[in-house]
């Protein structure tokens, strides 16, 4: 693994743990020359975890739609900005650069790109890991709800464990970078459709 793509959000949040913890996994990342792929912002956790990089002396690329371009909140420090069209090909994109993906805190955005990457995964349209880093707790309830989902039968208990999660930065990393995606079946069981 050689890019991690991490999803963050536009807002610090409400605790001051959160951008301590993007500031760690920034600081984690270039200990292991990992170079950062994110949403291209300078704003919110966003902006903490590519600053904390750059500062670490990490590569960072970011990706963002035009639209938020016009609206002045790039990073115009990066060491490369991709202005893609649409929120739609800044996935693509993010996704064609990276080997993996890691959610920091966020809102309804950082969960989206999450869940559909995650959904690539289980299709099949990727075998690259996916993970979340929880701190403070903070994706505990998406988590349940997972594990609810396997308990209902909405989801398969291999593609759930697909998706990693920790809430220490180098300890995912590592898991990162020692994970081989699983060789999993048909994700529709028609016999039970």
């Amino acid at each position: 693994m050689k890019r991690l793509c991490v999803f963050a959000g536009a807002s610090p949040g409400a605790l001051p743990q959160y951008a301590r913890a993007a500031q760690d996994l920034a600081e984690a990342l270039v200990e292991r020359n990992l170079t950062l792929i994110y949403g291209g912002c300078r704003v919110g956790l966003m902006g903490v975890l590519a600053d904390a990089a750059l500062e670490a002396g990490g590569e960072v690329i970011g990706v963002i739609p035009e639209r938020l371009f016009a609206k002045e909140i790039p990073h115009m420090g990066l060491t490369e900005l991709h202005i893609v069209k649409s929120m739609h090909e800044r996935k693509q994109v993010m996704a064609d650069l990276s080997d993996g993906f890691l959610a920091l805190p966020g809102g309804v955005g950082t969960l989206e790109e999450l869940t559909e990457i995650y959904t690539w995964g289980q299709l099949g349209l990727h075998r690259k890991p996916c993970g979340i880093f929880n701190v403070e707790g903070y994706f505990t309830y998406l988590i349940q709800f997972l594990d609810h989902a396997v308990h209902e039968r909405f989801l398969k208990p291999s593609h759930r464990d697909t998706l990693l999660v920790g809430d220490d930065p180098r300890g995912l990393l590592e898991e990162f970078a020692s994970y081989r995606a699983p060789r999993l079946g048909k994700w529709l069981d028609r016999a039970s459709t």
